[in-house]
Formats: structure tokens, sequence, C-alpha cells
């Protein structure tokens, strides 16, 4: 009788038991993965880039460019990077002149391809779309031919409205230092999508793309303010 009331009891247990093993372990005895639990939004990042305020230090072009990341999960980082770009070159060779000074404005995400999201160094891959409209001045002086003695025409053109849009694939690296500071750098691949040069030709230099031309290659050193985590 009581090996009776036992096998009745495990018949009633059994199921429930399964239930359970089922619950802690997951479908077929596998062990359940937890989700990743870490809020949407990690903080924001402002920083400024190096390489083109050197480049305008030290030569006829340059750039001075600011930007701000969004951090997503620590895996999306949607950017916004604002500049002002300037050129002023004098040419001995051929005696153009050249000036412009124009702001810029580029829009797209980074994505971290590393293995472990929560890294505090982080190696990334992103997009960026860049739009500039920008006034120039060229000016070409009189230029004497050295075997017949004339004079070529000298021209001046002054506020030739152009514009320029353009696509960067973007590849690079962003290491903590120390607290909120960060250190990094990038390469660009630039593309040009579309273009209006003014009624004189090709400008020499466009705002945030660099030397006209269908592609350019380019690089920025950041200097970054993580605020948040």
């Amino acid at each position: 009788m009581n090996i009776a009331k036992c096998l009745l009891m495990l018949a009633f247990l059994m199921p429930a038991l399964g239930t359970n093993a089922q619950n802690s372990n997951g479908k077929n005895g596998a062990a359940t993965i937890n989700e990743d639990s870490i809020p949407t939004f990690r903080g924001v990042a402002v920083g400024v880039d190096l390489v083109g305020a050197i480049q305008r230090a030290a030569s006829t072009y340059g750039q001075y460019e600011a930007f701000a990341k969004l951090n997503i999960k620590d895996k999306y980082f949607p950017t916004m990077e604002i500049g002002l770009g300037e050129a002023d070159s004098d040419d001995a060779t051929t005696h153009n002149k050249f000036k412009t000074s124009a702001p810029y404005g580029r829009i797209g995400c980074d994505f971290n391809i590393m293995k472990n999201k929560h890294d505090i160094n982080r190696v990334y891959a992103g997009f960026r779309y860049g739009f500039t409209s920008f006034k120039y001045d060229v000016e070409n002086q009189e230029i004497i031919d050295p075997v017949w003695g004339d004079k070529d025409v000298r021209y001046i053109a002054e506020g030739v409205k152009a514009n320029y849009h353009w696509l960067e694939a973007v590849i690079g690296l962003d290491a903590k230092i120390a607290g909120p500071l960060r250190l990094g750098w990038s390469v660009r691949y630039k593309r040009r999508l579309s273009h209006k040069d003014g009624e004189v030709g090709s400008p020499w230099y466009v705002p945030g793309y660099g030397r006209s031309g269908n592609t350019r290659l380019g690089a920025t050193f950041n200097v970054t303010f993580q605020l948040g985590k």
C-alpha cells in the first residue's frame, strides 16, 4: 500500500519536475543566455580634430573641425561633424591665386566592430555624408611670355558660387586615456556624389573635402571627451 502511494505521488510530480527543468535550463536542457541589459543610451562624446588644424597652420589650406557622437549600447555611434575650411594659395609657378573660407557639415554613423562591445577601447567602421556650399576668389596675374615678351591677360573672379556633395567610408580607433579623455584616429576614403564648380572652372580646394577631384583620401586625429559611460 505504501509503495502504491509513492508511485502515485511520483506520477503527479513528474510533469511538474519536467516543467521546472525546462524553465531553468531552457528547451532540451540547453542553458539560457542572458540578454544584454545595458541602457540603450550610453552617453555622448564631443571632440575636435587636430590634423586639419595642423594642416592649416603648416600649409595654404586646412580646416577646423568639431564633432559630437551619441553612444547607443556601445554598438552604434550616430555622428555629426561641423567645421570651417580655409584656403589661401598663391602658386609661384602658375601665378594663380585662390582663396575661400566656408563652413561644411557631415552626418553619419560609426559601428563598433570589436567582439567585446563594452571594452573601454573601440575599433569602428562607418560612413559620412558631407556637404558644403561656398564662394571662392580666383586671380591670375599678368604673365610675360619669355620668348615673345607679350603679356597674357590678367583675370580676376570674386565670390564664385560652388557646392559639393560627397560620401566618406571611415575606419578608425578610439582609446580611453584617463577619465573622460579619449584619443583616436580615422582614415577616410571620399567619393564625390555631385558638384557645382562655378563659372570659372574647378575650385582648387573644397571646404571639408580637400583638393577638388572625384576621390580623395583623408585622415583625422581626434581628441574626445566622453560625457556619460
